[in-house]
């Protein structure tokens, strides 16, 4: 058995969108992966899709803004898959509106998912990374890190990912951690489903005015943005981190 397929990843927001594609990406790979959303019924199918593949697989109920269920989870994943050393925060969630309509609880939920989730997972994760001499953390922050009208607070959080990133890499890479995030373009998922109906278009519509302005002419699928993480939570890539990729059909500026 190679080291590859002795590596136990977590996988935030796991049960549907980028974090379900990521999540059976990895076990393709041969990593047991902890499947992990805020209701872990949902993860099932995730799971299902894995284990009928020939991986293996967990899932894990966490809200990742709380900081016992963190604890509790990552403990779990590790009493039952193994140690785990790859860790992928891609939980999120949407609160969308202009400034002056947005509620500061609308603010405090997006903030408490994107940045402490990330901060909480990362923090209960590295220490059995620290352990092994090996680890890899991938950040998911967005195209919307660069600004976008009605998302003051998940631009602001995604942002604020690319900055822990960075930091992570600094802190952590004497240890043989790698810290690295990816950020997403447009791609196919309920979350950007929920934004076509904030702005009271259909979502084939929505998708099809947002590849007109895309380079490569297509929106990207959840697959796309697996394929990028699963480069950075590679064994050849310990040589690569604190870096933010753009997975967006072509350059945003």
């Amino acid at each position: 058995m190679s080291t590859t397929e002795q590596r136990v990843a977590i996988v935030t927001g796991a049960a549907r969108g980028i974090g379900a594609a990521t999540a059976v990406r990895l076990a393709a790979e041969g990593r047991a992966v902890a499947v992990l959303d805020l209701d872990e019924a949902a993860c099932a199918e995730t799971v299902e899709q894995i284990t009928k593949a020939g991986g293996k697989a967990l899932a894990v109920g966490c809200d990742v803004s709380d900081e016992a269920q963190v604890e509790a989870a990552v403990a779990r994943v590790a009493a039952e898959l193994g140690a785990p050393t790859i860790l992928v925060n891609n939980a999120g969630v949407l609160r969308d509106n202009l400034l002056f309509k947005m509620s500061a609880l609308d603010w405090d939920m997006v903030m408490g998912v994107h940045l402490k989730g990330a901060f909480l997972m990362s923090r209960a994760v590295q220490k059995h990374m620290v352990d092994a001499k090996f680890g890899r953390i991938v950040n998911l922050s967005s195209s919307s890190a660069l600004g976008n009208r009605g998302q003051v607070n998940y631009s602001a959080a995604k942002a604020g990912l690319q900055g822990f990133t960075k930091t992570l890499a600094k802190e952590l890479g004497k240890f043989g951690v790698t810290a690295n995030a990816v950020a997403p373009g447009f791609i196919v998922t309920e979350m950007t489903a929920q934004t076509a109906a904030r702005v009271g278009m259909g979502f084939e519509d929505f998708q099809a005015a947002a590849a007109t302005q895309i380079p490569v002419q297509r929106v990207g699928r959840p697959e796309d943005i697996a394929n990028a993480i699963a480069f950075f939570t590679g064994e050849e890539a310990g040589f690569v981190s604190g870096q933010v990729m753009y997975v967006a059909g072509g350059p945003l500026n």
